[in-house]
């Protein structure tokens, strides 16, 4: 994958995430699966599209993203949407608390 990652579809900032989550070669890859690496990409913090979903599958099944049959990316986008919903809260701030304004006059007393 490293070799060539535009060939794939994955282009380089793709490539630079996967191996900040570890997955350097296409055996990491098929190891784990197109979802829970593309999983591994969103965890971590990055903002990928569903575009490097198709791409890793792709990469498994030795196609282009765009060749990827069109009812598997439905089908992976479905199961993406899902993993997304269980991810945490990406704000780690408490919700506001409720707003009181108050003036100098009120401050003295």
């Amino acid at each position: 994958m490293d070799a060539a990652p535009k060939t794939l579809g994955i282009g380089g900032k793709s490539a630079a995430w996967l191996r900040q989550v570890g997955l350097r070669t296409h055996e990491d890859i098929a190891a784990i699966g197109a979802l829970e690496a593309f999983m591994r990409v969103k965890r971590a913090g990055f903002k990928p599209s569903l575009n490097l979903l198709y791409a890793l599958e792709g990469v498994l099944t030795g196609c282009h993203w765009q060749h990827v049959d069109i009812a598997r990316r439905a089908d992976l986008a479905t199961q993406a949407q899902a993993a997304i919903a269980l991810l945490p809260s990406p704000c780690r701030m408490p919700a506001a608390s409720e707003c009181v304004t108050t003036m100098g006059a009120d401050l003295a007393s």
